[in-house]
């Protein structure tokens, strides 16, 4: 396989942006994903992945439960900050305006499109990362705007 090929194939797909969130006990965290898609309508239904190493994959296991929030058009700064190794930067939450999800306590971004909580209900390892699936349980619309795009905000996540 031509890994150049390869490369430009993979990110000729098209994929949203959304910040996944979780609360586990007291700790909160935030991430952007953008391998993320509804698997089935009864019940309702979605798959994430996750990097293994991402440190929002345990808490996500012992807490059962996470929220994706969609990220607005001009939400690239956001998805960005979110995005970068919670290593580099522990606290991604501190300055960023959320509340408390109604079913599951995962965090809620009010400037986002909208968002869904959900409850863990399987996963899957998918070598680097892990295939993440989550019953919705409850749903919420944030402000009106259009979803940004993984193409629109310049981002490049594919190998």
């Amino acid at each position: 396989m031509d890994p150049a090929i390869k490369k430009k194939v993979l990110r000729s797909f098209t994929y949203g942006l959304y910040i996944v969130t979780v609360r586990d006990g007291d700790e909160v965290n935030a991430l952007t994903a953008n391998w993320l898609t509804q698997t089935s309508f009864e019940p309702p239904m979605l798959a994430f992945a996750l990097e293994n190493d991402a440190r929002s994959l345990p808490m996500i296991l012992r807490a059962g439960a996470f929220a994706v929030n969609v990220v607005p058009e001009d939400g690239r700064a956001l998805a960005g900050a979110m995005g970068r190794s919670s290593q580099k930067n522990p606290q991604k939450l501190a300055d960023v305006a959320y509340e408390p999800g109604p079913t599951t306590g995962s965090p809620i971004l009010p400037d986002c499109v909208g968002w869904v909580e959900c409850r863990l209900s399987g996963m899957l390892e998918s070598g680097d990362h892990t295939l993440l699936l989550g019953e919705v349980v409850e749903a919420g619309e944030g402000r009106e705007a259009r979803p940004l795009t993984l193409a629109e905000a310049g981002f490049r996540y594919s190998g």
